[in-house]
């Protein structure tokens, strides 16, 4: 019990570290909110490396608290859209093994952006947001795409000392 927890909340703190450094660092494609999603990178090594419900205690509880490091109500919102679907689509995708990691990553990249554009459609409440999502999809895709090959790369090497 005590490797599980120790486990769980190492990859949640690495999750929160990648978080913030994303915020710390300029990254900047002339489109608002684009983000790389580099702690989605954890969620992903964690749903292949742990059983499904630690996996899940890494997401919420990174999303949670992230939430409360930035002290903003509506960006926790935008998260909790985004971070629960993305993490459901993925470990459907796992779970199904018709996707390599790349795969998983991509669906859960465009999931991810989709539940966050829903979510603002019914905060602001404005159709003019429809022209943002083509955008959206593109950054989701191509986020997905590169954490996924990562995730590729670092599961052969994680998955020996994670299991051992």
């Amino acid at each position: 019990m005590a490797k599980k927890i120790t486990t769980a909340g190492i990859f949640t703190a690495v999750a929160l570290i990648l978080n913030y450094m994303e915020m710390l660092l300029p990254f900047n494609i002339g489109i608002p909110g684009i983000k790389p999603g580099l702690a989605n990178l954890v969620v992903l090594l964690a749903i292949y490396l742990l059983p499904p419900a630690e996996a899940f205690a890494v997401a919420i509880c990174r999303i949670l608290l992230a939430g409360l490091f930035s002290g903003n109500g509506i960006a926790l919102a935008f998260s909790l859209a985004g971070g629960l679907s993305s993490f459901f689509v993925m470990l459907a995708c796992f779970k199904s093994n018709c996707f390599s990691p790349t795969g998983v990553s991509l669906a859960g990249g465009a999931v991810h952006n989709i539940a966050q554009f829903t979510t603002a459609l019914l905060l602001l409440q404005t159709q003019a947001l429809l022209l943002y999502l083509p955008f959206l999809l593109l950054a989701g895709i191509a986020a997905g795409f590169c954490n996924g090959l990562l995730v590729a790369k670092l599961l052969p090497r994680l998955g020996k000392s994670i299991n051992h």
